[in-house]
């Protein structure tokens, strides 16, 4: 009979594995309280790891930020790939795309004011600025890749850049982020209308 095999995970699995779990646990922290006002003591204090623990995966506060939102964004860029490859119609695409975005904003609002806290911080710490520019760039792709199906579905070509287009969806994102903040009960409804007026701008006038 044969004995069960166990696959055993090296130093440097394991030791990156841990270090998600830290992460996880810290981003919590980091959405509620923001860069600034957060430590690593304050995320050890609000975590089932000791600060010892956190310091020794972690040199700095700022290794351990970029970590988490690489971490995160990671696990979010791939957020609208279903809505891309399900979607058979131009109003079924959009339908679908706003309906994720209200969505996200409503489960997941700490994890992007901590996102916007950081662009906006990484104008002042060069430090910040590489994982800024290479997370900006790859929700940039993924925008792209819903609006590039949105124009194959409705048969017209795109009219706008993708840094344009990426930069007119993040806009109304963080507009209706912060008004979602604020308690306002209108702002997920109105960036899914916003959304189904803006999008079809985004593509070239349809052939007369």
């Amino acid at each position: 009979m044969a004995g069960t095999q166990t696959v055993r995970r090296s130093p440097a699995d394991k030791h990156d594995a841990r270090r998600n779990q830290l992460a996880e646990s810290a981003l919590t922290t980091l959405g509620e309280l923001g860069y600034a006002r957060t430590s690593l003591r304050e995320i050890a204090n609000n975590s089932e790891f000791s600060h010892g623990v956190v310091h020794y995966y972690f040199h700095d506060k700022l290794e351990l930020i970029v970590y988490c939102v690489r971490y995160y964004k990671a696990q979010c860029v791939t957020r609208y790939d279903a809505v891309v490859s399900d979607s058979t119609s131009a109003e079924g695409l959009l339908d679908a795309f706003a309906a994720k975005l209200v969505e996200t904003l409503r489960d997941e609002a700490p994890m992007h004011r901590l996102w916007y806290d950081l662009r906006t911080q990484s104008m002042f710490e060069e430090s910040l600025r590489e994982a800024v520019t290479m997370i900006d760039a790859t929700l940039q792709e993924m925008i792209w890749r819903v609006v590039s199906r949105y124009a194959e579905l409705a048969d017209r070509p795109t009219a706008m850049a993708p840094s344009a287009a990426y930069a007119v969806l993040d806009g109304l994102f963080q507009q209706a982020l912060l008004g979602h903040i604020a308690g306002q009960p209108e702002a997920l409804d109105s960036i899914a209308s916003q959304v189904h007026g803006l999008m079809p701008l985004m593509l070239a006038p349809a052939p007369s």
